[in-house]
């Protein structure tokens, strides 16, 4: 059929739109939240979950946990570095490099951050039962390693 026009995918029903909508709508809501309950910005709550998950790190490895750049997450290190919830090591394997990991203060400030995020997880899957949550759970691993497998060799931000 000469001439015909392929109808286009509505935008509004492909799943890059959809994950974007809701990254955008939970991270609105995240981002409150995050001040008023643990008096952090949400770069800065990231940071701290993801050095009190994974310590010691570098600053390259703390970007690549808390899924921001190289630049945001060494301005959120610094800031809490600035405010006493980390410090910075040398590290062990660079004499160049640092790493780094919760103080006392940032311990329990972790703990508050690790509270704020299970409950947003919580709210944000809340209108899912539990077989549904599973089957979620399930299909954005595969999601992801499908993303991580198809990223190989692509530059990174």
């Amino acid at each position: 059929m000469a001439g015909t026009k392929k109808i286009p995918v509505a935008l509004d029903r492909t799943v890059t739109h959809r994950l974007h909508t809701l990254y955008k709508l939970t991270d609105r809501i995240s981002q409150a939240v995050y001040l008023a309950d643990a008096g952090l910005p949400l770069s800065e709550g990231r940071c701290l979950s993801a050095v009190g998950a994974f310590a010691p790190l570098s600053v390259n490895d703390l970007a690549q946990q808390a899924n921001l750049n190289k630049g945001q997450a060494s301005r959120a290190a610094q800031a809490l570095v600035d405010q006493g919830l980390v410090r910075k090591e040398a590290s062990t394997t660079d004499g160049r490099g640092v790493v780094l990991a919760l103080t006392a203060k940032g311990e329990r400030a972790w703990h508050r951050v690790m509270a704020v995020i299970e409950r947003r997880n919580a709210e944000i899957v809340g209108c899912l039962d539990g077989a549904e949550r599973r089957h979620l759970d399930r299909l954005l691993d595969r999601l992801v390693e499908h993303a991580r497998v198809a990223a190989q060799g692509t530059p990174e931000e």
